[in-house]
């Protein structure tokens, strides 16, 4: 065989090489998404199937105080109900696990990778007992606060503490503002963002009265959702749209000479009794990332388990 057969038979394999290679990584990649999202998948139906049985602790707080405030005040009745609903499966909080998680399936146009394996793994962590246990003391201590002072508040300061802590401001229901799951920031015909209670939760706006984004952002008080649960609790898109409220606010307050502070650049004071792992850092930052990212590694359950998928909802 001559030498430039040899070398033509050697640039070939050498291509076959590459691509057998660039196909192996995206082949990780797409292993890594099926994984987590298997990993997502599990962990939501746990935590289901933890709400449907009663063995989630601050959901079952959630509904005992949603009985006592409406045997209390009949007038709130419909309001604490609603809120109650959290502390099962049909309520928003878990629910809009579910649909987040359907969207991982088919993703939106713009998502890469990265984006999908993030969103799974943040989902994941979402759904875990002690995490959605703490999520739930927002909606908790919406009711202790509509009770003035017969129930106490959970995993946070007191009210009257808070309200020593703010001379005196108190709004009852500030713990959802914010809050993804139960509405959204909408631009009026002036520029500025209010926030829109979805659905049934409007009620709560007769409450909370009427929210102007920047002025809450200055006097934003504590809640687990801003100040803890924001990034593990809102869609990839819900994200984006708060991030693009907050960036259009900045930039309104520049152009007026005036400086704009984020409302999540610092921590409220007021937590207390949160469990440890709404205190650790998401894992999407770590080394299973970093493997997913880079296309060297795969994330997958040491049992070798396979999920059926998400088969809750309504």
């Amino acid at each position: 065989m001559s030498d430039f057969k040899v070398w033509k038979l050697i640039s070939l394999l050498c291509v076959m090489c590459l691509m057998l290679g660039c196909e192996s990584k995206e082949e990780r990649i797409q292993q890594t998404i099926t994984y987590t999202l298997q990993d997502a998948s599990r962990a939501i139906n746990t935590l289901g199937d933890a709400l449907d049985k009663k063995q989630v602790r601050n959901a079952n707080l959630l509904t005992e105080y949603g009985n006592v405030l409406s045997q209390q005040n009949p007038q709130l009745s419909n309001i604490a109900q609603l809120v109650a609903q959290d502390a099962t499966s049909a309520g928003p909080l878990y629910q809009n696990l579910l649909t987040r998680y359907q969207a991982l399936k088919s993703p939106q146009p713009g998502m890469s990778s990265d984006d999908i394996i993030e969103q799974a793994v943040l989902l994941k962590e979402a759904a875990s007992l002690s995490l959605f246990n703490d999520a739930l003391t927002d909606p908790i201590n919406v009711l202790a606060d509509m009770s003035n002072g017969t129930l106490a508040r959970v995993g946070a300061v007191s009210q009257s503490a808070e309200q020593a802590a703010n001379n005196g401001q108190q709004t009852v229901g500030n713990q959802l503002v914010g809050n993804a799951n139960y509405g959204e920031w909408q631009a009026s015909s002036n520029g500025t963002s209010f926030w829109m209670w979805y659905g049934m939760y409007r009620m709560l706006g007769d409450l909370v009265g009427d929210v102007e984004y920047s002025s809450w952002s200055k006097r934003r008080k504590y809640s687990y959702y801003s100040d803890y649960g924001r990034k593990r609790y809102t869609s990839y898109q819900s994200y984006k749209r708060q991030n693009t409220v907050e960036q259009r606010t900045r930039q309104s307050y520049q152009r007026q000479g005036k400086q704009f502070t984020s409302p999540y650049a610092k921590r409220k004071s007021g937590a207390s009794g949160l469990s440890r792992a709404s205190h650790t850092p998401s894992s999407v930052s770590r080394s299973s990332y970093s493997r997913a990212k880079s296309g060297s590694g795969s994330i997958r359950n040491s049992s070798n388990r396979t999920s059926r998928g998400v088969s809750r909802g309504k």
